[in-house]
């Protein structure tokens, strides 16, 4: 069994936000594995069914993006999982929008939802999926820029990295974050002059 978690703020006024690039992540699994993820458990909104013929536990935590850490432990707790069975979802501001990177353990990188669920696990080692949303412009606070929504020419790229971030779950369930590794953490080769 897997838990598969999109990080985000709940409430309505973040909707579409770069923040919740993890709920809208959680949202096309949700769609394409027609699994409803609306219970409110555990301090977050919970859908369980499968995925690649494995079960799963979707979820998108309820606390705000600050205390993720909470919502994740109490599920980790409640199914008697470990944090090696968890893959998390997030938005990186040192990604361009649509790419994204698939690793097994490291640091919060400045994320504050990543260094809250590292600090409540007491462990970086467990699967994370970072969705890229472009680096904060000059002259932007960077808490401001992550939740500003996303312009209308970005909507393209958005899609394509919740597609991509979507298909590099599915990956990492089936064959393991190693091979989604390799799959999808390949930088793009320099154009031949």
């Amino acid at each position: 069994m897997h838990i598969i978690v999109g990080l985000g703020n709940p409430e309505g006024q973040y909707k579409g936000t770069r923040h919740n690039i993890g709920f809208e992540t959680i949202n096309k699994l949700a769609y394409d594995h027609r699994i409803s993820v609306t219970k409110n458990k555990h301090q977050g909104l919970i859908g369980t069914g499968t995925i690649a013929g494995i079960p799963v536990v979707m979820v998108k935590p309820l606390t705000y993006m600050n205390r993720s850490g909470e919502c994740i432990q109490t599920v980790l707790n409640f199914y008697k999982l470990e944090p090696t069975d968890l893959i998390v979802i997030y938005d990186d501001t040192s990604l361009t929008l649509g790419d994204i990177r698939v690793r097994e353990q490291g640091s919060a990188g400045g994320h504050n939802g990543m260094k809250d669920i590292i600090a409540k696990l007491d462990t970086n080692v467990f699967v994370r999926v970072r969705v890229g949303i472009n680096e904060k412009p000059d002259g932007w606070v960077l808490a401001d820029y992550v939740l500003s929504r996303f312009y209308k020419a970005e909507h393209a790229a958005m899609i394509e990295g919740v597609t991509k971030a979507g298909d590099a779950v599915i990956k990492i369930i089936s064959d393991g974050a190693s091979v989604a590794m390799n799959h999808f953490n390949k930088k793009a080769k320099e154009p031949i002059l």
